[in-house]
């Protein structure tokens, strides 16, 4: 059965020209709008080399379908949701491969309300929809209507009113004079990071703030203990009070605290849903099974209702609908809004954690510092292996015998009580992922790593 490459489980990615080019985001684009009836959609596209070209004959697709389309330009994924959500327009897509190497891209589509189509909702019929007009187009056939009347593009790039709405997050008033680093990768963030900062009262101090295609500085993706160093060295020359930088869409973003330390994710959902709960007491939060104790703990601890969702932004936020969750955040660094359309945004977190450390007077070392110690984890650790089943089924074969509780929401998930794994098969790549937490035990965590990377090493083939 023939299958395009660059359609994933949650959206396009792929190598450029080879998996992805302007003549399939023209196709991509004509699809798009037979599936979804779409009568206006928002087009943006990130600082990678190709995105304005792929944008351009995606837009041609639309167009040329009969839609209407909404040019925004350069921006960060999120600008996409909420142009879709605020002009409540039929969908919407981003050009962008967010942290992947240079050389690839992709598109993230939503449909209207910007729910995300991946592809249990609609994206195999886009891929299918598009491979019939590959088919026609081979046969000499032309795959649109005869009769059908071209969309205008109407471009409008103004920023003022995502501003408007990511700064009533935060009491502006409540904010005290912090210094921040802010590091935009010379990614999207740029633009929107400046922007906000001239509405604050923060001395902040720009890196890598310059949009560059190129990458001189490398991918953003500050997952990659590698490309932290700039962030940390920077947060230590300015003595400032917080670090922050982006992905290279910016829809994650990732802290470090005063002496440049990286904060590890998952200690970031527990205190982003305790600040929002202060505000809204009894509120629903969803959380991803793989590291969740901490979560768990603070979420009742405020009043919430922790409620554990399949790990991915598709399942993340159709569960977040179902409950009427205001929260939802991911040890990946994806947070998710009630108030955004459920969206993830990579600009509300950090603005909620310096409104929490304006309020308190509390450094983010001070306020993390305690849960690390109740609640220390591995981080996610990734191995690439052949027979995912096979290793799966020997590490349950291994700990059976300490009658471990056991939950499939998301791979496999142990618990012994004074400490939990949780290993599944990546959605994206072919690699396992490893998560281990513990009580108040980091030396427990370290021999469980050391066990389980023993038993994923005895049985790679």
């Amino acid at each position: 059965m023939r299958k395009l490459e660059c359609f994933k489980a949650y959206d396009i990615r792929g190598k450029i020209p080879e998996d992805l080019n302007e003549a399939l985001a023209y196709q991509i684009g004509l699809a798009f709008v037979a599936q979804t009836n779409a009568k206006k959609v928002v087009v943006g596209y990130d600082i990678r080399l190709e995105s304005e070209g792929l944008a351009l004959a995606l837009i041609k697709g639309i167009t040329e379908a009969g839609a209407e389309v909404v040019n925004i330009g350069l921006c960060g994924t999120e600008e996409v949701y909420f142009a879709t959500f605020h002009q409540q327009t039929d969908g919407g897509i981003m050009v962008t491969a967010s942290h992947n190497p240079k050389g690839y891209n992709g598109m993230k589509l939503v449909a209207n309300g910007a729910k995300p189509i991946s592809g249990d909702s609609g994206l195999k019929d886009i891929e299918r929809r598009v491979l019939d007009q590959i088919t026609l187009k081979e046969s000499g056939l032309s795959a649109l209507p005869q009769t059908q009347k071209t969309g205008q593009v109407q471009k409008h790039p103004d920023k003022t009113a995502y501003i408007e709405h990511i700064l009533t997050y935060v009491d502006l008033a409540a904010l005290k004079p912090l210094k921040l680093v802010m590091n935009a990768g010379n990614g999207s963030a740029a633009a929107v990071m400046q922007a906000i900062a001239q509405r604050l009262p923060f001395d902040c101090a720009f890196i890598h703030d310059t949009p560059d295609g190129h990458f001189p500085h490398g991918v953003p993706n500050p997952l990659l203990p590698e490309n932290r160093a700039a962030t940390t060295a920077a947060v230590i020359e300015h003595q400032a009070d917080l670090g922050i930088a982006w992905d290279g869409d910016f829809d994650r973003c990732f802290l470090f605290d005063d002496q440049g330390n990286f904060i590890e994710g998952y200690y970031l959902v527990g205190l982003l849903a305790e600040t929002l709960l202060a505000k809204n007491p009894g509120e629903k939060i969803i959380h991803d099974p793989r590291l969740t104790w901490n979560t768990i703990d603070l979420v009742k601890a405020a009043g919430g209702i922790p409620v554990q969702s399949k790990t991915g932004h598709a399942f993340i936020k159709e569960r977040m609908r179902l409950e009427d969750a205001i929260y939802g955040g991911e040890m990946s660094a994806h947070h998710y809004f009630r108030d955004f359309a459920y969206c993830d945004s990579g600009m509300i977190p950090w603005l909620l954690i310096a409104e929490l450390m304006s309020k308190t007077g509390k450094k983010l070392s001070e306020l993390v510092a305690e849960r690390m110690q109740v609640y220390p984890c591995s981080g996610e650790l990734n191995y690439t292996v052949n027979n995912l089943p096979h290793v799966l089924d020997a590490i349950m074969q291994h700990f059976q015998p300490q009658s471990p509780q056991l939950d499939t929401t998301d791979g496999i998930s142990l618990d012994f009580g004074d400490w939990r794994m949780n290993i599944r098969a990546s959605n994206t790549e072919p690699l396992l992922r490893l998560n281990v937490e513990s009580k108040a035990n980091p030396a427990l965590v370290e021999q469980k790593v050391t066990e389980i990377e023993c038993l994923i090493k005895a049985n790679l083939n």
